[in-house]
């Protein structure tokens, strides 16, 4: 089944008590759209400036991303620059220049406009809703917000709410949309706002997914050395919406396997900086580590 991606593709600064890395390829695009191709491929929507390396379309390409969504234009492509201390948990902005990104409208190619998944990566709620007029009928979307929408574009963020299947925010999110500061309690009010699916991330204590009716918690996947946590969440939601897509049904079923396949798919993104983990990845490795995941969890 079709599945379109509309986000962040960016270079990026990152620095970790492991070492530093400059101008990697970063961006929710660029990190959902490599872990949803080991399931199908995504359509990818996009902008980038006129620096950005033939080398990462051809590495999108490779993936089988569509990339008839990917605009380029003049100047620079967006820049976030961020540095991690301590147990990695998060990240401080040193710098971000959104470049061709600002006040980007995406321009959703007519052959995409019929995609049966439809994942909007983290921002402005308004930008968001634009994406969804431009769609027919999609069987599932799932949208990212974040604290700042919450604060400066909450009516758009209702609006959107109504109009999505599923939202991903974090605890701390969760509680401020809500105005709950018991996470069950947050997460009933926020499903009273019109998605039938919420998602809370919960860092290194794993994800937690609910509907009206049911609940379904997962660890995250241990490791024993994380060097980059950059894209973590967008790589979860990379192997959910792929393996949603694959599969065709967003039933809470399939909705619960796709979240252990996303936390599998983020396990293996933070093992190294960039997208470069990802690169060496196989579906074999994925299935291996899912296995290992389900017994783990399993009583």
């Amino acid at each position: 089944m079709s599945l379109l991606v509309v986000g962040s593709i960016a270079y990026d600064t990152i620095e970790t008590q492991h070492r530093r890395v400059e101008s990697v390829l970063g961006g929710s695009a660029s990190y959902f759209s490599a872990c949803a191709s080991f399931f199908t491929p995504p359509r990818l929507v996009g902008i980038v400036g006129s620096d950005f390396r033939q080398e990462h379309i051809e590495f999108y390409r490779s993936l089988g991303v569509d990339t008839a969504g990917l605009e380029v234009a003049a100047g620079r492509t967006f820049r976030w620059h961020g540095r991690y201390k301590g147990d990695l948990s998060s990240a401080t902005t040193v710098s971000v220049e959104l470049n061709v990104f600002d006040d980007y409208r995406p321009k959703i190619p007519a052959a995409f406009r019929q995609s049966r998944y439809v994942f909007l990566a983290n921002g402005s709620p308004k930008t968001q809703i634009a994406v969804l007029d431009q769609v027919s009928d999609p069987a599932f979307v799932l949208a990212d917000s974040m604290n700042l929408w919450i604060e400066t574009e909450r009516a758009a963020l209702l609006d959107l709410l109504r109009r999505v299947d599923g939202i991903i925010l974090n605890n701390h999110e969760a509680v401020q949309l809500s105005g709950r500061s018991n996470l069950i309690a947050a997460g009933r009010a926020i499903l009273e706002m019109g998605p039938r699916i919420l998602i809370l991330k919960k860092a290194e204590h794993g994800a937690f997914l609910m509907s009206r009716d049911e609940f379904f918690a997962v660890p995250a996947f241990p490791l024993a050395d994380v060097q980059d946590p950059t894209g973590a969440g967008d790589s979860f939601a990379g192997g959910l919406m792929g393996y949603l897509a694959q599969n065709g049904s967003p039933s809470f079923a399939h909705l619960k396997r796709g979240v252990l396949y996303g936390t599998v798919t983020a396990s293996f993104a933070i093992e190294d900086f960039s997208l470069d983990r990802l690169k060496r990845l196989t579906r074999p490795e994925i299935e291996h580590r899912f296995q290992e995941f389900v017994r783990l969890i399993t009583p």
